[in-house]
């Protein structure tokens, strides 16, 4: 979906759709829903849905057991394993980088070109490109964030 997204909704535009999901969210996603498809052909849509629909949730309305406001979190090896995260993703500019999040500090890039039907039940097969911490160019300076809205990380 994310390939899609990027793809068509966001038409290769990597900061807009940096801003939409980062940027744009208070404390994260509860689920990305296929609203993130719009703007792609038809038959890719129904190949990634198999023709259902769902909106996008956020967590920004999540009520904590203590009452208190929720806030972003960062992603640790012993917080991914608390919270059941099987899966990381790091928008780069060449790819959409994919972490097995309990096994591994980084993961193989997929190139924003892919087709996003592709088969990706085996990471084996991925259409990658350059492996990811090696060849990425040095961090820019961070975007600043509209007030009140946290950063997790710096965008590349």
């Amino acid at each position: 979906m994310l390939l899609t997204a990027f793809q068509h909704r966001f038409a290769g535009d990597l900061e807009a759709m940096t801003r939409h999901l980062v940027d744009n969210v208070t404390v994260g996603w509860e689920e990305l829903g296929s609203d993130l498809l719009d703007e792609a052909p038809p038959e890719i849509v129904a190949a990634l849905t198999d023709g259902d629909r769902w909106p996008s949730r956020t967590l920004d309305d999540l009520i904590t057991p203590d009452g208190s406001p929720p806030v972003r979190m960062t992603v640790t090896e012993t917080t991914a394993a608390n919270q059941d995260l099987a899966w990381g993703y790091v928008l780069r500019p060449h790819g959409i980088e994919v972490i097995p999040v309990p096994y591994a500090a980084s993961g193989p890039v997929v190139r924003w070109n892919a087709d996003p039907r592709t088969d990706f039940h085996n990471p084996a097969a991925w259409p990658t490109a350059a492996p990811s911490r090696a060849t990425d160019p040095p961090p820019k300076a961070p975007a600043p964030a509209a007030p009140g809205t946290p950063r997790t990380a710096a965008r590349r």
